[in-house]
């Protein structure tokens, strides 16, 4: 019996011992990254932190998030944001046949593809009106995003005059917003 209770010491003790090198060097590495994550993100805003500001007339039609818009969602030049909006436009009359067709689905992710960056190319693209248009542009800009949102609700739906009378509003909204541009 002696044997046994010497042999399960010497475990314990050697068990004790193990656990406390392994954890050393875990502690160190999970402190080390948090110094790299913390470096990174620090240097990463204020890198992105130079970036140009939005003009106060864009901000009016709202901004769901600050920090996503300014850090994470990458910036176009006005002109290619305006060329990006007349592609869309192109793009949701092309979408006329799906419409017809009732391929909600399909119809869904599209309309979600464009709506996450159209808010951003709008603001951008503002910047290259002159100071008189751009109060009409901010209205016609709300009510394209308002329209396209309702569109999205009704297609989800699905209701069929509804998203059809939306789908309707929605390409006239954008044709107005790219007859501004």
């Amino acid at each position: 019996m002696t044997i046994s209770v010497a042999t399960t010491a010497v475990l314990h003790v050697h068990a004790a011992a193990t656990a406390k090198t392994r954890q050393t060097p875990i502690i160190r590495a999970s402190t080390d990254r948090r110094k790299l994550l913390a470096t990174t993100f620090l240097a990463t805003s204020l890198g992105l932190a130079l970036h140009p500001r939005a003009s106060p007339a864009a901000e009016k039609w709202g901004t769901r998030s600050f920090i996503l818009e300014r850090f994470f969602q990458p910036g176009l030049s006005p002109e290619d944001a305006a060329a990006r909006i007349r592609q869309t436009a192109e793009g949701l009359h092309g979408l006329r046949d799906m419409v017809d067709k009732m391929a909600w689905r399909y119809i869904i992710f599209y309309i979600r593809v464009k709506q996450a960056y159209l808010g951003q190319d709008l603001k951008n693209a503002m910047s290259t009106l002159p100071e008189g248009r751009r109060q009409e542009y901010v209205e016609m800009a709300n009510d394209l995003v308002a329209n396209m949102s309702k569109l999205d609700d009704f297609v989800r739906t699905p209701k069929v005059y509804e998203s059809y009378l939306y789908y309707e509003k929605t390409l006239k909204a954008i044709d107005k917003v790219v007859a501004l541009l």
